[in-house]
């Protein structure tokens, strides 16, 4: 008797209670906000995107301690057209466990993460590295429907991408940042292509 193939129609993934929902809205900014420099203390992140899955590996480094953070995430939304609701299950990974999972096929994303207080609200401020740099994104994170559905866009966006998928990790993981701009200017997403 063989082992069957695993297939999405033969597989279930259960609710995990260690999973959680993440309530956040995104917006496409020109630069960093004011009262921000590239100067601030800020997070170095590298993200890489496992081939044809959900999961990633994040390295997270402090330059101040250079110490690192390593997680193995799963991250999807549940209804696809609501990227503004994610389901999120993070495991922290020792320097031994993060070298084993470094053996998959993966995109690289590399950002500066600043964080930023804009009316009582605190903000992650993420200026791309690499193949995505002059990408400028902010997320802010809600604890209930109602928040996260009131909020308006911040004076300092250019536009609400939240439920842009083009604006998603793993998309992002597969795009230049011309590619990016072109998406912009394609979907109209800013009156003047102020993005360079």
């Amino acid at each position: 008797m063989g082992v069957a193939k695993l297939t999405d129609q033969n597989t279930i993934v259960p609710d995990s209670k260690y999973a959680l929902v993440e309530r956040e809205r995104r917006y496409l900014l020109q630069d960093l906000p004011e009262g921000i420099s590239r100067a601030d203390h800020h997070l170095q992140i590298t993200d890489n995107y496992i081939t044809g899955t959900r999961l990633r590996i994040r390295k997270v480094r402090d330059p101040r301690t250079n110490k690192w953070t390593v997680k193995f995430t799963q991250k999807f939304a549940p209804e696809p057209a609501d990227l503004s609701r994610t389901i999120i299950t993070n495991t922290y990974l020792n320097a031994v466990e993060a070298e084993t999972f470094s053996v998959f096929d993966s995109n690289e994303i590399r950002k500066n993460r600043y964080y930023f207080e804009y009316e009582g609200r605190r903000f992650l401020v993420d200026m791309f590295l690499g193949d995505l740099f002059g990408l400028v994104l902010a997320e802010v994170s809600f604890d209930t429907d109602e928040e996260l559905l009131e909020f308006p866009k911040p004076s300092f966006a250019l536009a609400d991408v939240t439920n842009n998928e083009v604006f998603s990790g793993g998309r992002l993981s597969q795009l230049t940042f011309a590619e990016v701009r072109d998406e912009i200017v394609r979907q109209q997403l800013i009156s003047k292509p102020h993005v360079a």
